[in-house]
């Protein structure tokens, strides 16, 4: 253990995060996302919802200031419908150490593939939300 670090971060978390550099993306995916199959980085955090881990990772992390958003979400696929209480519950997590982020853009299902496949990594969790999905893009970390 240490500390100021959440448990929920995993040592293979922890080390992807610091070995991300500015501009790199995370993706925080839920348990139906198709890790395996776009993106050769995946780590496990089966059980873990992407609430949590939002909360555990973003005192570690800088957004990037620059981006238009550094919060990227996957849109619904025409006939679907969103849970809003998922992206309230996502920025509640997030404001707590940003409260000043851009709001989350949304991009569709084969979009939001193609960018897991650049994206530095892919954490598989156990988040069941439809749509659950969340895209972070690393900044600057301020001295």
């Amino acid at each position: 253990m240490l500390k100021g670090i959440s448990p929920l971060i995993s040592p293979q978390l922890l080390e992807l995060l610091a070995r991300m550099g500015h501009g790199d993306e995370i993706i925080l995916a839920d348990a139906h996302f198709p890790g395996e199959s776009f993106n050769d980085r995946v780590i496990r955090a089966d059980g873990l919802n992407i609430n949590d881990l939002l909360e555990a990772i973003l005192p570690l992390f800088e957004l990037d200031s620059y981006a238009s958003s550094p919060l990227i979400m996957m849109a619904a696929v025409d006939g679907d419908e969103l849970d809003p209480s998922v992206e309230r519950s996502y920025l509640s997590a997030i404001h707590q150490t940003n409260p000043n982020v851009a709001p989350i853009e949304r991009i569709g299902r084969f979009e939001f593939y193609e960018r897991a496949k650049s994206a530095f990594a892919v954490v598989m969790t156990g988040e069941v939300a439809k749509y659950g999905n969340i895209i972070l893009k690393k900044g600057v970390t301020p001295y």
